[in-house]
This record gives C-alpha cells, structure tokens and sequence, in this order.
C-alpha cells in the first residue's frame, strides 16, 4: 500500500498534479468495446502513446479494440488479462450505475498494485460510492469521479480514463502553466480551448465529475497543485453543491468561474447534483467563499476588472481567460506563449434575413480557412436556397395544422392573419413564402388578368365541354389545366432562368432598384426565344398595364429598352424574376421555385378564367371588362370575385371573398387535396425536378375534391336559405336589419327538438346533424368557441361589419341550450364564417332572382377552388424542393384486406 501524503484526514496518494497522469501509468479498462468507451478509448490511448494494457467484456476473450497504437486485447475479466502476464496501475470504469461498485471491487480485490481508478459512470447511488471510497481508502487507492470525463496531462501527453481534448487532444492540450480543475467534464476542454487562445497553455487538467460523492476534489488538488513545479495557477469550474471549494487551502493564484446561480430557484436537485434553494452551498455562497479566500469585494468582469494577487472570481467561462491574465500580471507573470486568437464567434457566413440587427448581434463575417474559404465564395455564388430531400409521406415544410386550436400556418403565417389580406398578397405567401407588398400586388395583377380570358383557346373549349357534360367545377377546371402542359409554360421558365443568372451576375441585389445600371447585363442575354416575329398583343397590354399601376421592376425596364417584339412568356418571366429576387436573395426560395413562378402565375390565371363560362370570355373582355381594364386596374381579388358571380363587387364583398380565400388555403398536408397534390409529384419524381409536371399537380388536387371535401360549403348556405325564406331581409350587413334571431333560433329548435325526439323513439340513428355548428375540438366546455370563427367576428366588429347570418348561428346555439337541446352551448365553427360571408355577397342576387340555388352551390364550391389552389401550389412547390421519388406511397405492413 502506498503512503498517504499532505494534511488529509483520508488517504491522499497523490502529492503532485505531475503524478496524476504520466507516461509510466499502464491502463485497465472495464467494458471496453461499450459504446462511449469504444470511442474516446482509441484517441486517448494514441495521445498517450499506447497507455491502456487490456481492456474487458465479458464473453468476447479474444477480441480487440483497434486504434491507431495497435490493436488493444480484450479479456472476460480483469483476472485473466493478470494471468496472461499484463500489469496495470490505474483502472477505468465504464459501466452502468448499478453495476460500477462491482466493477472497482473487481479492479480492488485483483491487483494489489493499482494505484488510480477513474470512474466515468453518472449517477452512482450515495451508498454505492461510500461503499468504494472506504475500500479504496483501506487500500491506499485514488479514486477520480463518478460522472468524470478523467484527467489529461498536456505535459506529459496522456490522458486516462475519459474525453479530455476532445477528438483532437494534441491541438486542444498545448503545454503551458496553469492546472484546471472542473466539475463539467467538457467545458473541462473548453476552458483549456479559451485559454491557449489568450496565451495560457495547460499542465494537468481534472474533471472532478459532480456526483455527490466527489473523491479527488478542490481540497486534494488545491494540495497537489502547491506541489506541482509546472502549474504557477489554477483554474476552478465550480457548480452548485458540496462544501468541497470551502475546505480547498491554494498556496497558488487561482480564477474561480462559479456558475448556477439559477439553481437556488429550485427545490429540487437538478444535473450533476447541483444545490437546492436554501442549502448553503448554493452559487452565491461559492462565489462569497472565492472572494473571501482572494480577498476581493467584488466579481471580475471585462466591465469591472476586481482582481487581487491571490484571485478573482467569475461567473462566465468566457471571462476566464481576462481574469486570469489579470491576476497573473498582478503576480508578475505574463501568458505563457503569443495569444493565438480567441474563442469569440467568428462566423465565415451569415445572414440576418433582411432584418436589421443591433450591433452586438450582428456579427461581422471574417474569412475561413482554406479549403473552406473557396466551399464558401461557390456558395455566394449560389442564388437561392438548396433544401434536403426528405420523404414527405404525411409530412410538409410549407404547411402545419395546430392540433389544439385547428388554426393551420402556410410558410409559418397562420391563415387567419393570410384571411386578412387579398388573393394577390396570398399568391406570394404560398410561393414565395413572404406576403407579397404593394408592387408585388401590382405585378401579381397584371400577371394573372393577362391570362384569365381564354377566348378562342383549347383551354376554354375543354373546360366548356366539361361543364355541358355535368361535371362538378373542379373536373372543369382539370380539363383545362390538362391541357396547360409543360410545353406550353417552358419558355417562360427558360426566361426566367436566364434572367437570374444575368443579374446575379450583374451584382443586382434589390429588383426595385430604378437606378441599376442596365449596361451591366449584356444584350446578348435576350436571344431569340424572348420575342415574336410580330407585335404580341398580350404582352404590349402586360406592359401598359404594368406601367398603369406604377408597378416597378429591373426586369421590366431591361426588357422594354430590348429592341423587338418581346413576347408575353417574356414578360411574365420578368414578372417573376421581380417577384422572387427578394426571397431569393434572402435564400427563403430556391432557384427552382424562381423557375417555376411563371408556370403557376398562368396556371392560376388559367384556372379563374376557366371557372367561368364560354360565354363571358370576348375578345377583348372578360366578365364584361375590357383588357385594358382587366390589366390596368383591377385587382386579382376583384376579379376573382367577378369570376365568381358575375358582378362588381363593393368594397365589402371583397374583403368578405379575401377572407374565404385566406381561410380555405390549407388545412395542412393530411387533408385529401394535400394527399393528391404530393402524390402528383411523387409519382413524377421530385428527385428529377424537371420531370414534374405543374398542371399535373393541379390534376392531383383537382381530382381529389369533390360535394364531400371543397362543396361542402354549400350546406350551410342551404340550411340559412331555408331558415330565411320567410324573412324580409334586405340587406344582411345592416346592423339594424329588424329580424328577431332569437325568435328565429326558437322556432327552428322547437322543430329540430321534436325531430331529436321523433328520431331516438325509433332507435333511428341516422340524425341529420345541423351544419357550420359544433366541433369534435372544440367540445365539452359550458360554452365552447372555434378560435377560428371568433378571430374573424373580431376582425369584422373592429371593422364595424356584421352578418346577420353569423349572428343568426350565435342565436342558434344559444337557443338550442336553452331548450336542453344540448348540453352545453356548442360553438359557432369556420364553415359558419365561409357559409355567412359567401351568403352575405349574394343575398341581393339571390332573393331578386338573378342567381338559384345551383348558381349558389357552384360559387360555394368554386370559392374553395381558388383558395385551395394557392394552397395545393405550395404543398407542390414545397414537395418538389424536398420530396423524394414515390415517397407518399404506403407500407404493405400498414395496408389491411377487407372481406
């Protein structure tokens, strides 16, 4: 047994941090091939010059750990790797908590020559770690840990027993003056990091680990340190708990960083047994006991520099390096080698999104090391995002439903907050992922009035046929779109692309920017594929109208000072180009999306005008407003909405279809339009983007519509029909429309009720439930609330709007509580909103006669046609950056046979 040394009342054998780890100690370690063991154990055995002997496993003798000092042997146990004639010193224990006691036992009772055993394990019981202490005390052995990353020496190059230095330890551990001594094995490694940054290299580094028990803590190493030639300083990481700190005697200076000063909020022990509220060895009492042994009033800041000859005391490890070349000065002593930088953020590339920072957040970016300096110019270079494919079965990075309150977020913006802005602005969020501004308004109008009238097309004649022959809206729309193939959107998207390369070369940063140099773009760039033999007039009516609105684009103004007939692809390519070069710039979009932008703009254009019969597509007009008009000044939502029923609308009527629209974008990628629109681009292969076929996309949500899912919302209009067919009701948005809603609700829930009653004495279970009210979230309160619903009651109050329909639904269920109907007050749910707003635009028409009920119903349905469609392009766009080939199809172990 060796001698115990210093003024201990326990065994000490270690009188010098020298001794703690030398190239003389031959290492044993217990599970060698488990996972954490596996992989540290190669590294600190090559830094060490191949220090470990054997290792064990039981019941894989004969196996070896390979490292890059030669193969390690592995043994059952510790016995017979003694019998095979190898000898060891010091024993590393990696084994689970329950089963580390017998693991040191084992090392203990085995060798009578072992003088060091460091022990990984985290949370060992306080009984267990008593139990090895008062045998490693009987035997005269040290003991470092539990829950400890093991010792390093950076003079001798070894490390036993745990991760010190991390993958790298020659780069990290450099030779210098100062020992550490840490309570968290990795900042352990970091504090040696911070400190060859600021000149100071290391001696020997401990992680103490911070189980309860901590068998070689401050008071030992404050001993060895006194004793150590090489180690003019210390540096301590302290965490809450133990009295270990208030015991430790320094003879040398030492920086303190006390950390944890939140854990005295807690009432429970939290992480590496850290103090509770109230136990007296909380941060604050370590950092008082610090500044008393260092005689210091005061923390070190860079503010506030409170320092002595003995000490100072800190509580942010970045700090540590200022307070101990501080202290050391105060001493007379400079660093022990030239600064090699520090450890501050120092990012090779960043941006803050067009957001602009303060001053300590934005961090200027330096130039990284080669070859990564090069990596990082050739991604400058890129424009646009590049996005990691993942398979997307059931899964979306466009859209998100929020389970609790059925509120969905297309691109992170709930489509409530979307419901408060036109169809133009929503045609950007879904694309582009921003809400489009006052110019890409104006430039989404232009583009999308240039495509709607589809007099004398192919596109209008399937669409015409498919609604003579009874088809629902959304197989109308599909027999046009089908027709839109990719031959017909490519040289749009070739422009485009063309574009982008030319101005990204060009240096263009803002598509706004009136005072861009335009001689930077070479007018080679527009080849013949951008203009037509003759004068196109669809894109001599795009540019007027363009200018009409002051709509402001680079991209324009290069295009018109071209010489030629520049054709209507080519405007629209450059319609597109203004509106992605914001997001793209940013890298919220990729240059695929940029690509595509035109293809959608016409698609949706084509799928408007196609919602609307033959006979209002002329030559020159549409829905009875002239070309110039159509490009000049109305917006997408006005004609939507004229689209829809025929007439101008008031200003109310808008933002009621805004509203319907911004509602109905998504309800997520589970639904059945989300489902066909990825497995349209599935099946294409997202993996060759090419491939996919945009209007094949639109097929997919198209055919996977119908009354059940997107005509639906016809229900609640037909149930208001009936239950106002009998009231005089001019106009349905004065507040002082005279009807008795509550007299109303009566009568049809003393109706509704004996129909209950009728229904249950027949054991009928089929019950006709009544539409737009209740909802299996929102359920089983004493008065239950859509959140959805009453968001867009509130818009419309703040606005000084009303509906008497949706006060009609809130009377509704009112009465049917009342009459014990049911048993609480159900809420009003968001087809109540889509049924009263749409309702609510036509009730004039209707009740003079100009629009029926099948009139009525189609509107219903084409409504959640143009909404859906933004929604379906961004599930589109989305899986053709990400997806992965066939990705939405099911397991064959998910699928079941019904007989």
């Amino acid at each position: 047994m060796r001698n115990s040394v210093g003024p201990f009342k326990y065994f000490v054998g270690v009188p010098s941090l020298a001794d703690i780890a030398t190239r003389n100690d031959r290492v044993a370690v217990l599970n060698i091939l488990g996972g954490e063991s596996s992989e540290v154990t190669p590294v600190g055995h090559a830094y060490s010059g191949g220090n470990v002997v054997f290792g064990t496993s039981p019941g894989r003798r004969g196996q070896v750990l390979e490292t890059a000092a030669g193969a390690i042997p592995v043994y059952n146990n510790v016995r017979e790797a003694l019998d095979d004639g190898h000898s060891f010193n010091c024993g590393v224990v990696y084994l689970p908590p329950s089963a580390a006691d017998d693991g040191v036992v084992e090392l203990i009772r085995v060798n009578p020559g072992l003088e060091k055993i460091f022990i990984p394990t985290e949370k060992m019981s306080v009984h267990d770690a008593r139990e090895i202490r008062a045998m490693a005390q009987a035997r005269g052995i040290d003991i470092f840990g539990g829950n400890s990353l093991g010792v390093a020496d950076s003079w001798n190059q070894v490390r036993i027993g745990g991760a010190l230095g991390g993958d790298f330890p020659s780069d990290t551990l450099k030779k210098g003056s100062i020992a550490i001594l840490s309570n968290s094995g990795g900042f352990t490694t970091t504090i040696a990091q911070y400190l060859r940054m600021a000149g100071w290299g290391t001696t020997t580094l401990v992680s103490s680990g911070k189980d309860v028990y901590i068998h070689y803590a401050a008071p030992e190493f404050a001993f060895a340190l006194g004793n150590d030639a090489r180690s003019k300083a210390a540096v301590l990481y302290c965490e809450p708990g133990g009295y270990y700190e208030l015991d430790a005697e320094f003879s040398k200076p030492v920086v303190a960083c006390v950390v944890g000063r939140w854990k005295s909020k807690l009432t429970r022990a939290v992480g590496h047994a850290g103090a509770m509220a109230g136990g007296g060895d909380d941060a604050a009492a370590k950092e008082r006991w610090f500044m008393e042994k260092f005689g210091v009033k005061a923390l070190f800041t860079p503010e506030a520099p409170v320092c002595s000859t003995r000490g100072a005391v800190v509580t942010n490890i970045a700090h540590i390096p200022a307070a101990l070349t501080a202290v050391m000065a105060a001493n007379g002593v400079r660093p022990d080698f030239a600064p090699e930088g520090s450890m501050e953020l120092k990012p090779w590339f960043g941006s803050a999104m067009g957001v602009k920072l303060p001053p300590e957040l934005d961090l200027p970016v330096v130039r990284a090391l080669e070859p990564y300096a090069q990596q990082i110019a050739a991604l400058d270079k890129q424009v646009g995002a590049v996005l990691a494919r993942e398979n997307l079965k059931d899964a979306s990075g466009a859209t998100q439903m929020d389970p609790k309150t059925q509120v969905t977020r297309v691109h992170g913006l709930s489509v409530l907050e979307a419901s408060q802005h036109p169809l133009e602005a929503n045609v950007s969020l879904v694309l582009l992922k921003e809400m489009g501004g006052v110019n890409d308004a104006r430039l989404v109008n232009v583009a999308l009035a240039a495509f709607v009238n589809l007099h004398g097309t192919p596109e209008l004649a399937a669409a015409e046929a498919a609604r003579e022959a009874g088809n629902a809206p959304n197989a109308v729309l599909a027999a046009a779109v089908a027709l839109l193939g990719p031959k017909k959107l490519e040289r749009a998207r070739r422009i485009t692309a063309q574009l982008i390369d030319a101005f990204a070369a060009a240096g263009l940063r803002d598509a706004l920017d009136e005072g861009f140099d335009l001689t930077l773009v070479p007018q080679a760039l527009a080849t013949e594929t951008w203009f037509d033999a003759a004068p196109d007039a669809r894109a001599a009516a795009m540019l007027v109208g363009l200018g009409e609105r002051g709509a402001r684009s680079v991209f324009v103004r290069y295009l018109s000072r071209l010489v030629g007939h520049p054709s209507s692809d080519a405007v629209l390519a450059a319609i597109s180009a203004t509106l992605a070069w914001g997001p793209l710039m940013r890298k919220r979009v990729s240059r695929l999306t940029a690509e595509s932008l035109p293809g959608w703009l016409r698609l949706f254009g084509t799928m408007l005008g196609a919602s609307v019969e033959a006979a209002r597509h002329e030559k020159g007009r549409f829905c009875g407003v002239q070309q110039a008009a159509l490009l000049g000044r109305l917006s997408a939502t006005e004609l939507a909405y004229r689209a829809l029923l025929g007439t101008a609308p008031k200003p109310r009527d808008l933002l009621a279809l805004q509203t319907l629209i911004g509602l109905l974008l998504s309800n997520g990628p589970g639904t059945i339009t989300g489902q066909g629109v990825k497995g349209a681009v599935s099946s294409d292969g997202p993996e060759q983007p090419e491939r996919v076929q945009l209007n094949k996309a639109m097929l997919g949500f198209l055919s996977h519509c119908g009354y059940a899912h997107g005509g639906n919302g016809f229900e609640g209009v037909a149930f208001l029909i009936e239950q106002f067919r009998d009231v005089d009701l001019a106009d349905p948005g004065n507040a002082r429309h005279g009807v008795d809603l509550k007299a109303l609700a009566a009568r049809f829930v003393e109706k509704y009720a004996a129909y209950k009653t009728e229904k249950k004495n027949v054991g009928a279970g089929d019950m006709q439930k009544i539409p737009c009210v209740n909802h299996p979230v929102f359920k089983d309160k004493p008065v239950n609330v859509d959140p959805r619903e009453a968001f867009i009651r509130e818009r419309m109050a703040a606005r000084g709007e009303h509906n008497v329909f949706l006060d009609y639904y809130h009377a509704l269920v009112e009465q049917l509580h009342e009459a014990g109907v049911s048993r609480t007050v159900y809420c009003v749910n968001i087809d109540a909103v889509i049924a009263t707003l749409l309702l609510g635009a036509v009730w004039g028409d209707f009740r003079a006669g100009r629009i029926g009920a099948p009139a009525l119903e189609t509107a219903a349905f084409t409504v959640f046609l143009y909404a859906r469609m933004l929604g379906s392009a961004a599930e589109a766009d989305d899986h053709m950056n990400r997806g992965r080939n066939m990705d939405t199809r099911s397991a064959a172990s998910t699928l079941r046979f019904v007989a």
